[in-house]
């Protein structure tokens, strides 16, 4: 894996939302909104991020993920200089930029024209999920791979770290393995995120080259059994993400651009707590979802404009959040913060200690220490039946909660150990 990639904590924004853009491009003028990215990058690093995974900032014609042309920056966002700026910022604080790069798919105002388009059988255009104005690319043609590769190459050349693969799991993986080799020989250290919903996950980064994929199973079982009272299903899911470690590191989010905000999707706001528990300290490279972190809501809706609720604009400064958000935001901070300081979790070994539909414990290891992962969804205190001796509390809804094995309703607790 990836030297850095190891210890990332992301921060994922999305530009043309975070930055209030117009949905759609208008007169072309450019309009310096990537700098107000630059202003927030200071409350990425207070809030112990370490990278920052910035959705589309290429030209398209609307959302972002019908690109236009993947080597011009998007007016709507800036130019070439805000892009440069923004590089330098995240540099000088230590974080990583990651960007979004979608290559199944573009406009069909694509820069190259329709001749790099995928036709069906009876000649017309194949497209991306039943949206007409998103047209396949044809992965058979070598131009599509050079182009790719040249895109890959040109951003990570402007200082970028690494790659999040729009709909990679709509991408034969066989043309990763043709395009990424030869961008890790200028760029051994780019890291390249597929996004992938289901299936064989470690099969299609054997197969791809990939370095990791996104891991929709565990957000959904994590959610999931959250409302329904029922961890027997996370179980189950952590089996599964357990065993990809063999071949990859997954990477991890309770919230994205694309799904329902987990402040809203749960029925009991008192779990909102337990669910970043488990993102922080299961394995996996881990992501926040710009706001998530003030407990934003909004409800994803199929529909024309129905992401726009779960891609809202940020104010220009922090002093503008509303004060509700700020425990949340604190609370990420102590979990992030005890993330980092036990940075091998990212790919410890995970078993479960105890079940029950409401109550569970994970034991996670490695080879410098032990964390121990009490959650409780029940109404009342629940005595977990474990050993806890040498461990101390290395996380705790408030302070002041010694080590100890009863942990109250609805609540939680993390304990550690050296080895």
């Amino acid at each position: 894996m990836i030297q850095w990639a190891e210890h990332a904590i992301l921060w994922h924004v999305y530009p043309l939302g975070f930055t209030g853009a117009p949905r759609a491009a208008a007169d072309g003028a450019v309009q310096h909104r990537l700098r107000r990215v630059a202003d927030w990058l200071d409350y990425a690093v207070e809030l112990g991020c370490s990278g920052l995974l910035l959705g589309p900032v290429f030209a398209s014609e609307t959302h972002g993920y019908d690109t236009i042309d993947h080597f011009r920056v998007d007016p709507r966002l800036g130019d070439e200089q805000d892009f440069d700026r923004l590089v330098a910022a995240a540099r000088e604080r230590g974080l990583r930029l990651v960007l979004d790069g979608v290559f199944n798919h573009v406009s069909r105002r694509f820069a190259q024209g329709g001749d790099w388009f995928r036709r069906r059988g009876d000649g017309t255009y194949d497209v991306f999920e039943g949206h007409r104005h998103l047209v396949a690319l044809d992965h058979e043609r070598p131009e599509v791979a050079a182009y790719v590769t040249r895109v890959l190459s040109h951003w990570l050349d402007r200082g970028v770290s690494g790659w999040r693969l729009d709909a990679a799991y709509a991408v034969p993986p066989e043309f990763w393995a043709k395009v990424v080799p030869p961008v890790r020989e200028r760029h051994p250290d780019a890291w390249f995120l597929g996004e992938v919903l289901h299936g064989d996950y470690a099969a299609y980064v054997e197969r791809s080259g990939l370095d990791s994929v996104t891991q929709y199973e565990l957000w959904k079982a994590t959610w999931s059994s959250l409302n329904d009272g029922n961890f027997f299903e996370l179980a189950w899911a952590l089996k599964r993400h357990v065993a990809m470690l063999d071949t990859f590191v997954p990477q991890t989010f309770i919230g994205n651009h694309d799904v329902t905000r987990l402040a809203t999707r749960l029925t009991d706001e008192r779990h909102f707590a337990h669910a970043l528990v488990l993102l922080m300290t299961l394995p996996g490279v881990p992501s926040i979802y710009y706001g998530d972190e003030q407990a934003f809501r909004g409800l994803k809706e199929e529909r024309e404009g129905g992401d726009d609720a779960i891609r809202p604009a940020f104010p220009r400064d922090p002093s503008e959040l509303a004060p509700f958000g700020w425990p949340t935001y604190r609370l990420h901070q102590r979990l992030v913060g005890m993330r980092r300081r036990h940075p091998w979790l990212v790919r410890a070994h995970t078993s479960v200690e105890h079940l029950t539909n409401r109550a569970l414990a994970l034991r996670s290891t490695a080879p410098e220490g032990e964390v121990l992962t009490l959650l409780n969804i029940g109404d009342e205190p629940y005595r977990f039946p474990l050993d806890v001796t040498g461990f101390s509390v290395i996380a705790t809804p408030s302070a002041g909660e010694g080590p100890g094995s009863l942990v109250p309703g609805h609540g939680w607790l993390v304990l550690g150990r050296s080895r």
